[in-house]
C-alpha cells in the first residue's frame, strides 16, 4: 500500500468516527478541537472529503 493510500484512508477514519459522535451524541469532534468552521477545521473537512474521493479507486483496483 502506498503511503497516499495509507494517509487517505486515515482522513477517512477520521472522517467516519467525527461523523459516527455527530450521529451519536451531536458532538463535532473537529469543530470542538479546531472551532467551528475556522480555516483550520474546513482544511480537515476538506483534506477528508478529497481523501474519501481518494478511496473511491480502491473500488476498482485489484491487487496483483
Amino acid at each position: 500500500m502506498k503511503i497516499i493510500d495509507k494517509i487517505t484512508l486515515l482522513l477517512v477514519i477520521i472522517g467516519a468516527i467525527n461523523w459516527l459522535l455527530i450521529g451519536l451524541f451531536k458532538f463535532n469532534l473537529v469543530d470542538t478541537l479546531f472551532g467551528t468552521m475556522s480555516i483550520i477545521s474546513r482544511i480537515v473537512y476538506i483534506l477528508v472529503g478529497i481523501s474519501g474521493l481518494w478511496c473511491i479507486k480502491a473500488l476498482f483496483t485489484t491487487d496483483e
